[in-house]
């Protein structure tokens, strides 16, 4: 059965209305890095979008990765449900959509108490079991990020300077990235940045969006000549200024 481009952004425009469609001004998460990487067999699709913030209910800062598919991959077991009724639940309500989290900083000395604040005094951090060095004020500055209330360091503000000095520590690994897509599929496309629909509005889905218009015809041909945005890209957290506030 051949792909359908109006199945693929029917799968992603019912994702939004669960609220399970990335929103990159998510109240509950600083925004620091973002990826988006394609799929495909000749019968299945799958898109995964990777989303590295903090959220300071979560206690560390993690990666979220989302993966929509015709078929997922190693869905969780039922016994991870309190009951079979529940686990059926959950799959009809995620048919073609599953989220899995994955945090490449490791806990340490480099957190205060507090846990949104970098504990002052603190040297280095440990991302993926590598020792990385804790900026300078004047490193922050360099790279733009204005502290909110110096001389603290906010744990998102740190996050967004990993995010450009260690980007690929900080967004997921091959296999996290392929953790709920199907072995045979052969990634198509991958893209560091793209215009994203603020989809807080209730008029912006993906359906409408030029930009999955375009990722759903590639998934939907294996054509990767599909994508050509006139749109500027957007998925830097400076253009989602209200992610974190809530």
């Amino acid at each position: 059965m051949p792909i359908e481009v109006g199945h693929i952004l029917s799968v992603l425009d019912r994702c939004c209305d669960q609220f399970t469609f990335p929103m990159l001004d998510n109240g509950y998460v600083y925004l620091a890095a973002t990826r988006l990487s394609l799929y495909r067999t000749e019968a299945d699709w799958a898109m995964v979008i990777e989303v590295f913030g903090f959220s300071p209910r979560s206690g560390l800062p993690d990666t979220h990765v989302h993966t929509f598919a015709s078929r997922l991959h190693d869905r969780d077991a039922p016994s991870k449900y309190v009951s079979h009724e529940a686990y059926e639940r959950y799959l009809a309500s995620n048919p073609n959509n599953d989220s899995r989290f994955f945090c490449p900083i490791s806990e340490g000395d480099w957190q205060d108490d507090q846990d949104w604040v970098v504990a002052d005094g603190a040297k280095e951090l440990i991302i993926r079991g590598e020792r990385q060095p804790i900026p300078s004020f004047d490193q922050y500055v360099q790279l733009g990020i204005t502290l909110q209330d110096p001389p603290h360091v906010q744990v998102f503000e740190l996050c967004r300077y990993m995010a450009d000095v260690a980007r690929e520590f900080v967004l997921a690994t091959e296999h996290e990235r392929r953790v709920s897509v199907l072995p045979d599929m052969t990634q198509i496309l991958t893209l560091e940045e793209w215009h994203h629909p603020d989809v807080v509005d209730d008029d912006a889905r993906p359906s409408g969006s030029e930009t999955f218009q375009q990722l759903a015809h590639v998934l939907a041909t294996g054509n990767v000549g599909f994508y050509k945005p006139s749109q500027s890209p957007n998925t830097h957290w400076r253009n989602w200024p209200d992610g974190g506030l809530l």
